[in-house]
């Protein structure tokens, strides 16, 4: 008592275990290097993995300039390896050896002990790491010139035997067939070390972008570390009740268990399931039921469960549609599975069943056969996805099975919100996967008419109720124009922006941009259509010019511009360089980060983000894309800060104007204008930092952040 006495507790800290990455992250231990120096400061040329033997090779530039380098042994060993004569399949292009491979190797096979740790704002976030990686130095150069030397040597021998040696005379050869191969002579090659080998060196390299540790994606990646909705929240992953804790420290002895009768695999008592974590609880029941309100859900799991750690669980399982929880499709098609039906693997099935999901989520009507179309899956797996969650109407189609649930949404806009953000990305994936376009059927070919879409009444209907409120819109939008000067500081909640288009020629179809484009739609209401998005009413929008209410981001005095102004400045003294896409992605990432009833939640469209970028002090960059890029329309806008005050400026300005005029560029290229540009005193680590900020290196070429299309 006294030695506690003496060393009281100071502090409590929240610990939460997070799993968004538990099947992903990895260690790489580096050999040691000055505490002044850290890898990020290192220009990582290229990285490659190979996913099954968890092997990973790093390429990382040597500092050439730095008074320990000695110059001479640097090229002594690039002659050594490359010869004389250098090409692009030359390990060293500039005839110095100028970088260095990393290898790696396990440094131990049980990694169950160990966990990444994340301390935010007083609590303790732990991801379990799924390996620990040591990266060695690869001395494979010093092969490679071993094999050259062998090679001239061998050459010069063959040379000199020649003019001596008289044509052989034609020799007898026999011929021998070999005998197949037993059962047991199969199994011994297939174990044997020779084979092992060659079939790791069969395996094929990945590719890999290397990100540095201020990098946008970076800190996109460092959001996963944190235990989702843990805030206010009780982990209930860590924390048990103390029934669960007892069964933790005395379990019931196997005779006890035996005792217990054999219930079926498919069938679970509400005394059984209540036994189990909350977590567990939820994931049955979700995975049984598919589809739920919130409130039955509640019901089940009984009265004295916190509906707040029930909120957290339904998430990590089910996603929100029309205001109710439909189970996930990876609870239903776990990794490894295929379809009964037709043997397709569950990644396919999961994509499938995800787009019948996302219909839903934008009308309460579905069509079997669009639906086929669009995942080419067999007749039997798309009835299962509708099954799931829709019953069949004849001659109507496919409804969602519940109706929407308007009090759930009107108690959680949080939630609403941040199932918005999560649906938004799936129809990202989803557009790439199927190439969709804006109404979800797949793009036709230039010359070719697809037959025409079966509609029912009731969808002609509602056809014509859009088309007609579209052209009320339009004819209202000259009116708007004229109010909006003397309302400027009156907020309109309910209005969404429609994006408008920034380069020159597209004001001549202004009206048809404002049909097809989508807007970034940040209001917790906003919807991908005009239609429902997550039980939310989104048609009432009135499609006018005006930024909901606000003057437009010229106007620094509202509260809106000056926050979108702060952001975007901030970001671009981050990134320097950036699309619209990237951009748009970062905004919603910040607005997940803020308070319910911010002001930027009012809704900001694409045209108001981009005309604050450029106030800003940006500048727009026209990359020429190549004519069969994959890239989006937002994808190709890219945005470079032009002047941040620093002394790259100069040099930032040259790279981004190589890259208006070219997609992508080989280093000595840049090198070479940078040089004439800004003078023959440029250094090595000057030229490093300008790539840094502003481009990425794949396959031997530089792009601009954003640009590249692996």
């Amino acid at each position: 008592m006294a030695n506690e006495e003496d060393d009281p507790v100071v502090q409590e800290i929240d610990v939460y275990l997070a799993k968004s990455l538990a099947e992903k992250l990895y260690l790489f231990q580096y050999p040691v290097r000055p505490a002044s120096m850290t890898y990020d400061d290192i220009p990582h040329l290229s990285a490659k993995i190979k996913p099954k033997q968890q092997k990973v090779e790093l390429e990382m530039a040597i500092d050439t300039l730095n008074p320990n380098y000695c110059r001479s042994k640097g090229e002594q060993i690039a002659l050594n390896v490359d010869g004389a004569c250098t090409d692009e399949s030359s390990t060293y292009s500039s005839k110095l050896m100028d970088k260095q491979t990393f290898c790696s190797s396990q440094s131990t096979s049980n990694t169950a002990r160990y966990a990444a740790a994340l301390y935010r704002q007083g609590e303790l976030h732990l991801t379990p790491l799924h390996g620990i990686l040591q990266l060695r130095p690869s001395f494979s150069y010093l092969d490679k010139a071993d094999a050259k030397h062998r090679e001239r040597e061998a050459a010069n021998d063959a040379g000199d035997s020649s003019q001596d040696e008289a044509e052989e005379d034609v020799k007898q050869i026999t011929v021998r067939f070999s005998r197949p191969e037993s059962e047991q002579a199969r199994q011994r090659r297939v174990q044997s070390y020779e084979f092992l080998q060659k079939k790791h060196a069969e395996e094929p390299w990945v590719h890999l972008h290397y990100y540095g540790l201020r990098d946008s994606r970076s800190e996109h990646e460092r959001q996963y570390l944190l235990c989702q909705g843990s805030s206010g929240v009780e982990n209930t992953e860590l924390v048990k009740s103390p029934s669960e804790y007892l069964m933790m420290l005395m379990p019931p002895s196997p005779e006890e268990e035996k005792d217990k009768p054999v219930a079926p695999s498919n069938v679970l008592s509400m005394a059984q399931l209540r036994t189990l974590p909350l977590a567990d609880q939820i994931k049955i029941l979700m995975k049984n039921v598919k589809v739920m309100p919130f409130a039955n859900l509640m019901s089940l799991l009984g009265p004295s469960i916190d509906s707040v750690a029930v909120l957290r669980g339904i998430q990590k399982v089910a996603m929100l549609v029309q205001g109710n929880w439909v189970v996930k499709s990876d609870i239903l098609y776990p990794k490894d599975s295929s379809s009964p039906h037709s043997g397709v693997p569950a990644e396919v099935l999961c994509r499938g069943r995800d787009f019948v999901m996302w219909k839903f989520t934008q009308s309460r009507w579905v069509v079997r056969k669009e639906v086929a179309a669009v995942t080419k899956l067999c007749t039997e797996d798309v009835k299962d996805f509708l099954e799931h969650m829709a019953v069949v109407r004849v001659n109507k189609g496919w409804e969602f099975i519940l109706p929407s649930d308007g009090d759930f949404i009107k108690k959680h806009p949080d939630v609403v919100q941040r199932q918005h953000m999560l649906w938004t990305g799936i129809q990202a994936k989803l557009e790439k996967v199927y190439n969709l376009v804006k109404e979800g059927l797949p793009k036709k070919p230039d010359g070719q008419s697809g037959p025409a879409a079966l509609l029912s009444g009731d969808q002609r209907v509602q056809a014509a109720k859009s088309k007609a409120q579209q052209n009320h819109a339009l004819l209202e939008r000259e009116l708007q124009r004229r109010k909006e000067q003397m309302r400027a500081s009156a907020v309109l909640p309910g209005v969404r922006i429609k994006e408008e288009p920034m380069s020159e020629g597209e004001d001549e179809e202004d009206q048809d941009a404002e049909e097809d484009e989508e807007p970034m739609d940040t209001s917790l209401g906003g919807g991908l259509h005009n239609r429902l998005a997550n039980g939310l009413p989104s048609g009432r929008a009135a499609g006018g010019d005006s930024f909901n209410g606000h003057p437009l981001p010229g106007c620094a005095s509202t509260p809106v511009a000056r926050e979108l102004r702060a952001f975007v400045e901030a970001t671009f003294q981050r990134q320097f360089v950036l699309t619209l896409s990237e951009l748009k992605r970062l905004f919603n990432l910040h607005l997940a980060s803020l308070p319910p009833g911010h002001t930027l939640f009012s809704g900001i469209s694409d045209r108001m983000l981009q005309d604050t970028v450029l106030a800003a002090g940006c500048k727009q960059i026209l990359v020429p894309f190549p004519p069969q890029t994959a890239a989006s329309p937002d994808e190709q806008k890219v945005f470079a800060l032009w002047e941040s005050g620093d002394m790259s400026d100069q040099h930032r300005q040259v790279l981004l104007e190589i890259f208006s005029k070219n997609y992508r560029v080989r280093r000595n290229m840049i090198q070479s204008r940078l040089t004439q540009e800004c003078g023959e005193d440029l250094s090595k680590q000057e030229v490093d930092k300008v790539l840094k900020d502003c481009c990425v290196s794949y396959g031997g070429m530089w792009y601009l952040k954003g640009t590249v299309q692996s």
